[in-house]
């Protein structure tokens, strides 16, 4: 599991450890870390042009003596410092006894062949000024930041206005939740953790990996029939929308459930598919037993779909709702289920049961699934750039490692909802199934290539989940 932790998290930890070490130790174990990402950057370090952008706390204090370092191999470093009278002194010292030199202005940035972004730190807020930034206009070389990419705040991964847009990031102690979600990740580039000693507590993210995925995946036993597998029942689809129905089904089948039921006005077509489907034309209630049902995608507004939705909702096993089922639920329904809820929207339909703008939920992201999983006491699935699942309560949000911009295609999200209701009816936490799905989702497209159909998607699931557990 990837973890990233709060800025308090983190500066209490530091302090912790700082009171243990002699004066200047943990820079200089993230200023090696620094360096060495830098070496690798570069390639080769001795003649390469390598230039500091430094600001006047100890971000700017670990870059200047990650430069120290690299051009005591051999590169020609140039600082060029936002706040000279309040520059790091020790830091700067380094670098010139070490060769360095120090600037004004862009040239020596825009010769350099690696920029270091020491201009804040992880206590920055707000956009970058306007003399960082223009300045960080006139970079052509490659830019790793320290810490994290100045102008993104570590705590959300909101950007303000102007912030650096790095090719790496290297981290101290522990991953910030700005690294890891949109619009900050976006900016991030590769990310490199260095240790740095940190003992910390309870983190506020956590990615899911490979192994996580493997232990969390059910797997069938010897004893195992269709019906002990699980059985999901998908109420999706209609007239107008029959192919949301067969990509719901096609995402649910390759979750692993023993059975798929299927309920709505796509029938014909979810059985030209997939014949194995159990294809019922009537009410779920009368579709026959499941261990979880999905509802929503391309089901439409008009009153039969409206029954079905409470009608589910009704049932006293876990309920995935998705698109148009998001239109119709009643908000007291589901915040009085005993069973677990999975609600999966992406921005906009984020934004309408929040009753506020799009771009207001794009920008605060982890804000937002947060408050939708506290207001409906549903596990949500906040679809997008970044795909986060958050429980009620304040434990530690999820935020999926394997998206892709080709999972931007319609009818992807059809899939990802069965698939996630498969793994509910296997018996998996509502948690541990959206963001199992989510990873097996953007990891299938991954694997896919583009450009490419949720159809696609769909079809490399089983690629997908091999990978993860061979």
């Amino acid at each position: 599991m990837r973890y990233a932790h709060t800025v308090q998290a983190v500066r209490d930890a530091e302090a912790v450890l700082m009171a243990r070490l002699p004066e200047g130790a943990l820079m200089q174990r993230a200023a090696a870390g620094l360096a060495a990402v830098g070496a690798d950057v570069l390639g080769r370090v001795y003649g390469r042009r390598v230039a500091v952008l430094a600001g006047s706390g100890s971000n700017g204090g670990d870059a200047l003596f990650a430069a120290a370092r690299l051009a005591r191999r051999g590169a020609g470093v140039t600082a060029v410092l936002l706040a000279p009278e309040r520059a790091h002194a020790e830091g700067l010292a380094a670098l010139l006894a070490a060769g360095g030199r120090v600037a004004e202005g862009a040239g020596a940035l825009r010769r350099a062949d690696l920029v270091f972004d020491g201009i804040v730190g992880i206590g920055g807020k707000g956009a970058l000024r306007e003399n960082a930034a223009e300045l960080m206009d006139a970079v052509r070389g490659a830019v790793v930041a320290v810490d994290l990419p100045s102008g993104v705040d570590a705590d959300t991964g909101e950007v303000a206005g102007a912030a650096v847009r790095a090719d790496a990031t290297v981290t101290f102690g522990t991953y910030k939740p700005g690294l890891l979600v949109d619009p900050g990740a976006g900016h991030a580039g590769a990310l490199r953790l260095v240790d740095i000693g940190l003992e910390l507590g309870a983190p506020e993210l956590e990615a899911l990996q490979h192994a996580d995925l493997a232990r969390l995946l059910p797997r069938p036993g010897g004893e195992s029939d269709k019906y002990r597998r699980g059985v999901v029942g998908v109420v999706a689809g209609s007239d107008r929308y029959p192919g949301a129905a067969v990509l719901a089904v096609s995402g649910a089948l390759r979750g692993g459930a023993g059975a798929v039921r299927y309920v709505g006005g796509g029938g014909a077509a979810v059985l030209a598919r997939h014949p194995e489907v159990l294809v019922s034309t009537g009410s779920p209630h009368a579709a026959g037993r499941v261990q979880a049902w999905v509802v929503g995608p391309g089901l439409g507004d008009d009153a039969e779909a409206r029954a079905a939705v409470a009608e589910v909702l009704a049932a006293d096993v876990p309920v995935l709702v998705d698109a148009d089922g998001l239109r119709l639920m009643d908000r007291e329904t589901v915040r009085a289920r005993s069973a677990p809820t999975l609600l999966t929207p992406h921005a906009g339909e984020a934004a309408a049961l929040l009753g506020r703008a799009r771009e207001d939920v794009e920008a605060s992201r982890l804000a937002a699934v947060r408050e939708l999983a506290g207001h409906f006491g549903a596990t949500v699935l906040l679809k997008g750039s970044t795909t986060l699942v958050a429980a009620p309560g304040r434990g530690a949000v999820r935020v999926n490692a394997t998206g892709t911009a080709w999972l931007a295609t319609a009818g992807s999200g059809d899939v990802l909802s069965g698939l996630a209701g498969s793994l509910l009816a296997g018996g998996l936490p509502a948690l541990d199934a959206a963001s199992a799905a989510a990873y097996l989702h953007g990891l299938a497209a991954r694997l896919a290539g583009g450009p490419l159909s949720a159809m696609d998607v769909a079809d490399t699931l089983p690629t997908a989940w091999r990978s993860t557990t061979s």
